[in-house]
């Protein structure tokens, strides 16, 4: 504002204020100190537009906060209590899985047994193994007399026997089978090396069913067993 004053002061004001009444005096000083005020804004206003503007920084990725939807409630797990049904099915499942024979799997639904009797283990195991691919229990006995105390324990379905055998031979053994009364008559085979013909006839005549030679295959004692029923 002194500025302005000594502007409009001095010997130029003077000239041109001379000859002025007071009021145009007046008039022309305060339009002379609104114009220097205009001014003095106007070159203000020019400067600081001159003058770059600091810019606010962008905000980063990570500072940019994403709203994450809630995670979905978890299931509740509800513990399965197993009925009388479900445990029956287990308990058969259990079973069927523990019960095995010889490595094999025994049949879903094993109602016949099978009685091998022979002094040689490996044609007892030899017979146990086709016994079971036909759906048999095998039941092994090492001569006659343990096999009739078997047979009066349980009577089995099929009888495979031989004939030479230590302590009772199979022609004593088949005779005396045949006297023990049971609604369940066994079917009896001979399996014996005796392959002559009054052999043969000796055997049936003690109460076998049929008869085959050693040495013998599943196929040829399965069609034997065919052709009696019990195949």
């Amino acid at each position: 504002m002194q500025n302005l004053i000594k502007r409009t002061s001095g010997q130029t004001r003077r000239a041109g204020m001379e000859g002025r009444t007071l009021a145009e005096k007046l008039a022309l000083n305060e339009a002379a100190l609104t114009k220097e005020a205009e001014d003095a804004e106007k070159a203000v206003v020019e400067r600081a537009a001159s003058v770059p503007q600091a810019r606010s920084p962008e905000p980063s990725a990570e500072a940019v906060a994403v709203p994450v939807p809630p995670a979905p409630a978890a299931p509740q797990m509800v513990p399965h209590v197993a009925g009388t049904s479900d445990t029956d099915s287990i308990v058969a499942a259990a079973k069927a899985m523990r019960d095995r024979y010889a490595g094999a799997v025994a049949p879903a639904a094993v109602t016949k047994t099978c009685l091998i009797v022979d002094d040689s283990r490996v044609i007892r195991k030899v017979s146990s193994k086709i016994a079971i691919s036909l759906g048999y229990v095998p039941v092994e006995a090492e001569n006659g007399e343990e096999a009739l105390a078997r047979c009066k324990k349980s009577m089995p379905d099929l009888v495979l026997t031989d004939w030479n055998m230590p302590e009772m031979d199979g022609i004593e053994f088949v005779t005396k089978l045949r006297g023990i009364p049971t609604p369940k008559e066994p079917v009896v085979v001979f399996c014996t090396s005796n392959g002559e013909a009054k052999d043969i006839h000796d055997g049936i005549a003690a109460g076998a069913d049929d008869y085959i030679v050693k040495p013998f295959d599943e196929a040829a004692l399965k069609a034997k067993l065919e052709k009696l029923g019990r195949g």
